[in-house]
């Protein structure tokens, strides 16, 4: 998944809350915080990093356990990593940001801009859920099963292999798998949260991804999107957006370049509701 990138501008760590999470910045323009899968970190993105980068400042940033910032003693929990992130952004110098974040990391910015929402001007979920029964039933058992009991076997493969070559702990990879797992098991339902989100929004799926596309349109009229016609004049058009990309796999997502087709127009503010 992982390609050429260019080189960023500032790295380092940033502790809160008792997490040294590790950032990378790349690029000039409106600062954006990208956020990326579980098990993977901030160089996954690849193509689409590179390509936000173009014309965004892009803040990287590696979420607890995963790539540079170290798993530590507390549980991972997206509700508290969602609460770092404003101080990883306050520490770094920004009063607001852009947000996107993918799958985990979606899960990451929603909670960011649930509880901080006057620091996040314009969030991109993309392959987020709203609550765990947004999952096709068949992930839930493959979820319940990620555990220590899987790190040999995981050795052999590209997860494994990137996340050895730079985490700071790579002996504790048993450890994440098990608080990974931990987390997954637990049943969430986030709908009570969503009116939170006050600012625009647009939600990202594939049309192969691995929730039921009933569960992505109701969290678009959640957000008060497809509920009624725009009219002739755009004058019901919601602030919010929902975009299905063709042929795309929930895998996929962070590197398709259908991505940045569509939330880039969006977080430059095309296309924008008369409600905001």
């Amino acid at each position: 998944m992982e390609t050429a990138m260019p080189k960023p501008t500032k790295t380092g760590h940033a502790a809160v809350n008792g997490v040294s999470y590790y950032y990378a910045v790349y690029g000039t323009g409106e600062p954006l915080l990208l956020l990326h899968g579980g098990m993977f970190h901030i160089e996954m993105f690849g193509p689409t990093l590179t390509r936000l980068a173009q014309s965004r400042q892009v803040i990287g940033v590696d979420l607890q356990g995963h790539g540079r910032t170290p798993l530590g003693e507390r549980e991972i929990n997206l509700i508290d990593i969602g609460d770092d992130m404003a101080g990883v952004v306050k520490k770094l110098g920004y009063d607001q940001v852009d947000v996107l974040g993918y799958s985990m990391g979606g899960g990451v910015a929603f909670q960011f801009a649930a509880q901080h929402p006057e620091m996040v001007r314009r969030l991109v979920l993309v392959s987020t859920p709203y609550a765990q029964d947004g999952f096709y039933p068949e992930m839930l058992p493959q979820q319940a099963a990620l555990g220590a009991a899987m790190a040999e076997q995981m050795k052999a493969t590209p997860i494994y292999q990137s996340y050895a070559a730079i985490a700071p702990h790579p002996e504790e990879f048993p450890k994440l798998l098990d608080q990974m797992g931990a987390y997954m098991r637990k049943p969430y339902d986030w709908s009570a949260d969503v009116k939170k989100l006050t600012m625009p929004v647009m939600l990202v799926y594939g049309d192969s991804d691995m929730f039921r596309p009933e569960h992505e349109v109701k969290f678009y009229q959640l957000l008060g999107g497809g509920l009624k016609d725009a009219g002739w004049q755009r004058e019901h058009l919601a602030q919010n957006r929902l975009a299905i990309l063709p042929n795309v796999t929930h895998y996929e997502m962070g590197v398709a370049a259908q991505l940045v087709d569509a939330a880039l127009p969006f977080l430059n503010g095309a296309g924008t509701g008369t409600s905001k």
